[in-house]
């Protein structure tokens, strides 16, 4: 039979209210009395919740997770990733959305970091001065991210680029233009990096529209600075962005992939159901929830370890119909 919270009180001779206290409210017992209340809840094995784990570890059995867009589907996914591996390990996830906003970003995971055991910081936007700072006070595992000496979990966005370009250009296809997302996103840097270097190799030329919100709406805003490219084929920041700027294609009358081709990158659900199929480059979003939680985890049970900050996925193209042969080859 689970031992009971009476069973905790006799075993360290004191009332249940104050074995109560002791849990709930370890400030109001003093701490000879916390510790043989301590002693008998691990000695029984009374764990009734987090509160009382709590006790015993020192810890809240919570952790952080803090997203740019939960309206994004990307992190949608990734967030049940991470949802999915903390419950494993009986671990509750509190999820807040920055919004996009880099100013919020940082305070935000400062309010956080008071009430959980560490946060899982997905597609920062702050500087890397600014995640030292926040990693000096409170444990911090990055997504889709790398700085010095935090731990993280990114994706080869080069690599992805380059499977696209070269893709594109099998297709018969020199002028490429490039829809970048955030000014501020690390992914934008490294995608761009990619690209520009993936079209020297190829003697292609790359045409930057610019930097638009990472959402359906920042599709539909490039689509005309894309056709007035000249350019038979597009690379996206995001799925969303490509989903967008089919949208206002299609408004235009313009053919896709005749006209003109569209890749995006994530693969989120609705680039399956985008009209024509979105080509895109399939980045892993559920298991970098997963392994940037289990990161976080090492890390709180070894906090003076070494934890692998190197941790990189490789993404996939997935051919779809809205990529086809570069007009007139």
């Amino acid at each position: 039979m689970p031992a009971t919270i009476r069973d905790v009180a006799r075993l360290a001779g004191v009332s249940a209210s104050t074995v109560s206290r002791a849990i709930s409210m370890p400030g109001m017992v003093n701490a000879a009395t916390r510790a043989r209340v301590a002693a008998a809840v691990e000695q029984l094995g009374y764990l009734p919740n987090r509160a009382a784990r709590g006790l015993i570890t020192g810890r809240t059995g919570t952790i952080g997770l803090v997203v740019p867009d939960l309206a994004n589907p990307f992190f949608a996914s990734l967030t049940k990733g991470v949802q999915a591996r903390a419950r494993r390990s009986d671990v509750a996830v509190f999820v807040a959305d920055t919004d996009e906003d880099a100013v919020a970003e940082v305070g935000l995971v400062r309010a956080l970091s008071k009430q959980v055991d560490g946060v899982v910081l997905c597609s920062p936007r702050a500087s890397d001065a600014e995640l030292s700072a926040i990693a000096q006070d409170t444990n911090v595992v990055l997504v889709n991210r790398a700085a010095e000496g935090i731990p993280g979990i990114t994706y080869d966005n080069e690599e992805g680029m380059r499977q696209a370009v070269a893709h594109l250009v099998a297709l018969g296809h020199r002028r490429i233009a490039w829809v970048g997302g955030p000014v501020k996103s690390w992914s934008t840097q490294h995608r761009g990096l990619g690209l520009r270097n993936a079209v020297e190799e190829h003697g292609a030329t790359l045409t930057p529209v610019g930097n638009f919100a990472p959402t359906y709406e920042g599709g539909i805003a490039a689509a005309d600075q894309v056709v007035a490219t000249g350019a038979t084929a597009v690379i996206t920041y995001n799925d969303l962005v490509a989903i967008g700027l089919l949208a206002r294609l299609h408004a235009r009358g313009i053919s896709v992939p005749g006209d003109l081709s569209v890749v995006g990158v994530d693969d989120i659900a609705m680039s399956r159901m985008a009209r024509p199929a979105l080509t895109t480059v399939r980045l892993r979003k559920q298991e970098a929830g997963r392994i940037a939680v289990e990161l976080l985890l090492t890390l709180l049970d070894d906090p003076d370890g070494s934890v692998d900050t190197r941790g990189t996925l490789h993404g996939e193209l997935v051919v779809r119909d809205s990529t086809g042969p570069a007009p007139g080859s």
